[in-house]
């Protein structure tokens, strides 16, 4: 039948006018239970009712028809094998409607599930298997049936085998069987493990600046090796370490040579250049600006040179300004895969409240990457420095040879939530003029946990312990001694105001430091977060921190962080508690990232 022009052309137009008030109703045999909810959630009918905009006839027509699948889906997925589904529109069964032909207008969805019995697995089974695959427990008679289970017992058989080496292994084939009398399905599962491949060649396409023999240097590939999918995974995330490629994608040929499989290489390259700055404030330290320029792949091997400075105490009431200027130099895949070569260069101008330094500092060495979560370094180094503090004028001229090691099993950099980091840096110091040898000691941990609905609430908590061992507190180098008060150690009291206080009343830092701090943050909304903290600090005049000879103080508060996507923006108000007398009150910081 043909429709003259101008009525086709008015259905054509009611299909696409919004729907003035859309009522969705699903009703199952277990209105109460969490399935109904979970049927409402999958359902793009009841999604509808979420849009900001109306939705049209059309968009109705096409939201039910695509409900039969997801419903279908969830409910399989939950046991159930045998559900009867209707979706009507108005009274009319949405699978009679042809698509091209939508109703002139719609006022509801009525959703009827008739989700019958719940399904156990009866006879099971997944062959053959790689030695040592763990499938899923609920992959066993009398389990309660669900096609996720099968694809995640599927996939487990897959895994062991590509495990040992079988690069290509797959499911071949599978007999499932319910068996509505019984309530019970059946399920058998084949797997073809295919051949054991070794890795072949690293196929490199996409980059136009680097090299291909770094490529393949930085990836440390095992070519010749029997096929390891996490070989394959490690050698991503070193090529994605370098921060050259926006895109790292290695993929599996195809069709293997033999019984060598080649890699594809898949690799975008980000901008060479970039630059940035940041900010910080608080009412006592003043302003804090910072900016830096970089070039990711500077002679085509993914060097990496940096270069950043930074101004602070800008307007603060703490000592005058600090100057900092940092040239750093990086080469990955230096000595082998996993480890790079970093040379830096410093130069700071530093005029603290009790101390003022003019400094010069060079270092090279290693980074090695043990895993994804740890890292160690070891360097040489060459420090030169003229000081002034209560004890006087000071020249000092040392050798370093800096260590560390960090442990980052956190879930988020700058907003964790769960796990922890730890970090030691250790520096022994020889002296060349000025000063004593001896070793500097830094330790940072930091826990993470979060509880409550949703984990709502997250409890953070830091330890910091330095230590310097040697010098006199007399001859120690200025800068390698500590103090404690304003952000990074205890919020609310003066920024570096606990330290050594000498006979004359004058103040130095001092060769042993503890400090602890706790936070309680809550989220109110997506956003917004409240957070109650409470920070405590130690200095004294020993080699290692005993409360032998030392001061405590401690400052509490409350803060909130706007969480932004890409990290929280932080304000902090904090109050002294305890400790030396002639604070200035209360502190307010304000900084991107969480305080720890």
């Amino acid at each position: 039948m043909r429709l003259p022009f101008g009525r086709a052309a008015l259905l054509l137009l009611m299909s696409v006018l919004p729907v003035a008030a859309l009522d969705v109703r699903i009703a199952t045999d277990r209105p109460d239970s969490d399935l109904a909810e979970a049927l409402r959630a999958t359902s793009l009918s009841a999604g509808l009712l979420q849009r900001e905009e109306p939705a049209t006839p059309q968009d109705v027509l096409a939201a039910a028809q695509a409900d039969y699948a997801r419903l279908v889906g969830l409910l399989y997925d939950r046991g159930y094998f045998g559900p009867v589904i209707s979706i009507k529109l108005d009274g009319r069964e949405v699978a009679s409607i042809p698509a091209v032909a939508p109703p002139r207008a719609v006022g509801t969805v009525q959703i009827t599930v008739r989700e019958g019995q719940q399904f156990r697995f009866g006879d099971v089974q997944l062959t053959p298997l790689a030695p040592g695959t763990e499938l899923p427990e609920d992959f066993a008679r009398g389990a309660q049936a669900s096609t996720s289970t099968l694809r995640d017992a599927a996939e487990a058989g897959v895994t062991g085998w590509r495990d040992v080496g079988h690069a290509k292994a797959a499911l071949s084939g599978q007999t499932i069987i319910a068996r509505h009398d019984a309530g019970a399905l059946d399920a058998d599962l084949r797997l073809d493990p295919g051949p054991r491949l070794r890795f072949g060649d690293l196929v490199i396409r996409g980059p136009e600046r680097m090299r291909e023999d770094r490529i393949r240097d930085i990836a440390g590939l095992p070519t010749g090796s029997v096929f390891d999918p996490e070989e394959l995974e490690l050698a991503a995330t070193r090529l994605r370490r370098t921060g050259v490629f926006s895109v790292v994608v290695l993929s599996e040929a195809e069709q293997p040579r033999g019984d060598v499989l080649d890699i594809n290489t898949q690799l975008t390259e980000a901008k060479p250049r970039r630059f940035g700055f940041g900010a910080e404030l608080s009412t006592q330290q003043g302003l804090g600006l910072s900016a830096f320029w970089l070039h990711r792949n500077l002679f085509g091997g993914a060097e990496r040179l940096r270069i950043e400075g930074e101004v602070e105490g800008i307007g603060g009431d703490s000592g005058g300004e600090d100057y900092n200027v940092q040239l750093t130099f990086g080469r990955p895949a230096t000595f082998n895969e996993d480890t790079d070569f970093y040379a830096e260069a410093e130069i700071s101008s530093e005029d603290e409240p009790n101390y003022s330094a003019d400094r010069i500092r060079l270092e090279a060495g290693i980074r090695r990457y043990a895993s994804l979560q740890r890292e160690y370094t070891f360097g040489l180094g060459f420090e030169a420095a003229d000081t002034v503090d209560a004890f006087g004028e000071q020249s000092y001229r040392i050798l370093t040879a800096p260590m560390g090691a960090e442990f980052d099993y956190r879930n988020n950099e700058l907003n964790a939530t769960d796990g922890y980091y730890a970090r030691v840096a250790l520096t022994p110091f020889l002296n060349i003029s000025g000063t004593a040898s001896g070793v500097r000691l830094f330790a940072d941990g930091r826990v993470y946990r979060s509880f409550g609905a949703e984990d709502r609430f997250t409890f953070a908590l830091r330890g910091q312990l330095g230590a310097v061992s040697g010098p006199s507190l007399q001859d120690a180098p200025v800068d390698f001694l500590f103090y404690s008060g304003g952000g990074g150690t205890v919020r609310g009291q003066d920024y570096q105001s606990l330290g050594v206080e000498l006979a004359s009343g004058a103040t130095v830092g001092g060769r042993s430091f503890i400090g602890l701090s706790g936070e309680i943050r809550a989220k109110t909304t997506d956003n917004l977060s409240i957070v109650g903290f409470y920070d405590l600090g130690y200095v004294g005049s020993e080699e290692f921190p005993d409360g032998s000879s030392g001061e405590w103080h401690s400052g509490a508060g409350l803060g909130i962080r706007y969480d932004t996507g890409i990290g929280p923006v932080r304000l902090d108000v904090g109050l002294p508690i305890s400790g030396p007398s002639d604070q200035s009150g209360f502190e307010i910081y304000i900084g991107i990232g969480q305080a720890f």
